[in-house]
């Protein structure tokens, strides 16, 4: 029985040394401590917005169906006007990017621009062998990198 005792003592005391070996710093604790509370509050918050959110749409939910008559059109109505200011916004952009490839074209006939379209054109072409070439090599690369493995 002394012995099962002086046992559990020494258990109790490994555990109590691994407890503060392993035990978070105080300013780790007390930090999730006062952290505690302010989760509760926020879930709290949250659930009573969520009851809200629902109760406001049981109380409206008759009210749009008392009202459609005159939302669905209006919902319609401005439905077009914002499609109207977004199509405007978007012939408008297409205008100014079509009159400054214009003024670039003609300053570029006029020798005002370093490069013409040609010569732009050219420079693309130029890049693009560059980078086919890159690929073919790395292709070659690739190639005599799985020979030299079959053959080991």
């Amino acid at each position: 029985m002394a012995d099962q005792r002086s046992d559990l003592r020494h258990t109790g005391e490994e555990i109590k040394h691994y407890l503060r070996d392993k035990s978070p710093p105080a300013s780790k604790a007390v930090a999730a401590v006062m952290l505690f509370p302010v989760g509760g509050f926020l879930l709290a918050l949250s659930a009573l917005t969520l009851v809200t959110t629902v109760v406001g749409l049981a109380v409206t939910t008759p009210l749009f169906f008392l009202f459609s008559p005159v939302l669905v059109p209006a919902a319609i109505v401005i439905a077009l006007a914002v499609v109207g200011f977004l199509a405007s916004g978007a012939f408008g952009l297409t205008a100014v990017t079509s009159l400054s490839w214009i003024v670039n074209y003609v300053r570029s006939r006029s020798g005002q621009v370093e490069r013409s379209v040609h010569e732009q054109m050219e420079y693309v072409k130029r890049r693009v062998g560059e980078a086919a070439g890159q690929v073919g090599q790395v292709g070659q690369k690739s190639k005599e990198v799985g020979h030299s493995a079959q053959s080991k």
